[in-house]
């Protein structure tokens, strides 16, 4: 594993596409300092200079298909939440939240975002942009619901430490794909955010109802259950999760 540390950049997802772009499988780029990090929806990620991780991995994944891609996204996000667990005393609460923030009960502990590109119709290399909340004692954006390990523990972090183990345990999740996809897939299912229960969601158009989840494919798509036992399924957008 390479790791390369940035005092400062715009985004390390984009300095990996454009000045990393014959980097070997497993290449990291850490900033202490991320001015134009993004997050799904098109959101920025807020993060206080060198109190938090932000950081992209090259990952080169042998014999992924195109229609498997969410395996990928999967093997990252289980990787992850499986290493923060390790530093809570009570587990459980950390959750994956469909597709793949990492969260503590109701907020958000971290955000993944990962661009795919294609050869043929397999994964040539994809760029997974990862950002967690460690030190960070005080957040000053709009974002609704960050959290932080600081917050959740009282304890400070070593970040370079806690970035090796990490990234060690996305790189080496990602080796286990295509063959242990399913496993991967039943884990990911067994940590996520909301599995039990009906929650609030709301449809693009505003309707706002209630529901369980019934599954989620290896595709990717969420399956919602009504309390009336209809079901209907999501792709990543089309439906909103409410915290109330």
């Amino acid at each position: 594993m390479l790791i390369e540390r940035l005092r400062e950049v715009g985004s390390t997802s984009d300095y990996l596409r454009a000045e990393m772009p014959d980097a070997p499988h497993g290449t990291v780029v850490s900033a202490h300092t991320q001015t134009a990090g993004r997050g799904q929806r098109g959101n920025s990620w807020e993060a206080e200079p060198g109190m938090n991780l932000t950081f992209s991995i090259l990952l080169r994944p042998s014999g992924i298909e195109a229609r498997e891609q969410y395996s990928l996204s999967e093997a990252v996000a289980t990787a992850i939440a499986s290493t923060l667990r390790k530093l809570l005393p009570e587990p459980q609460p950390l959750t994956i939240k469909w597709p793949n923030d990492i969260y503590y009960a109701d907020s958000k502990l971290a955000g993944i975002l990962i661009e795919n590109s294609l050869s043929g119709s397999s994964i040539s290399k994809a760029i997974a942009g990862i950002g967690i909340n460690i030190n960070q004692s005080l957040f000053n954006s709009d974002a609704p619901n960050p959290i932080s390990l600081r917050q959740i523990t009282g304890r400070s972090y070593d970040t370079d430490q806690l970035l090796e183990e990490i990234a060690g345990a996305v790189i080496a999740a990602v080796d286990t794909l295509p063959a242990e996809a399913a496993q991967i897939h039943e884990r990911y299912l067994s940590m996520l955010w909301r599995r039990q229960g009906f929650h609030p969601y709301k449809e693009p158009d505003g309707e706002r109802f209630v529901a369980s989840i019934a599954s989620i494919a290896p595709t990717g798509h969420l399956t919602l259950r009504r309390p009336d036992g209809s079901e209907k399924t999501y792709a990543f957008k089309e439906v909103i999760a409410l915290i109330e």
